[in-house]
């Protein structure tokens, strides 16, 4: 297996922000729903309105964003980005003052 395909500056994060309008119970059900996809297709809360998804490659990371436009609620403001597995290990995170470590990469098999 070639490594260098999956090395931290090829590794993707994709990070989803949003802030969605709640006021209504149609408008709650709509950030309810969002919230519920993104977690089926792989990402996982950072903070409530945050998300992220690790992707073995830009092609990859390329799916998920195309994925996120594709189920994005009718009213609220959604941005959805991408770094480097690389840039994502050099954020701090603090819980409080005290600093937390960074969430590591899933382990991935590669299957033939």
């Amino acid at each position: 297996m070639d490594n260098s395909r999956f090395n931290a500056y090829r590794t993707m994060w994709v990070f989803v922000l949003f802030d969605l309008p709640t006021e209504t119970k149609k408008e709650r059900k709509e950030a309810s729903q969002f919230r519920k996809k993104l977690l089926e297709s792989g990402f996982m809360m950072f903070q409530f309105s945050i998300y992220m998804r690790f992707c073995q490659s830009v092609e990859n990371a390329d799916v998920h964003k195309k994925y996120v436009k594709r189920i994005l609620p009718d009213k609220g403001k959604v941005g959805v980005f991408s770094i480097t597995d690389k840039q994502f290990g050099n954020m701090e995170i603090f819980y409080g003052k005290k600093p937390e470590a960074t969430t590591p990469p899933p382990q991935q098999l590669t299957l033939f």
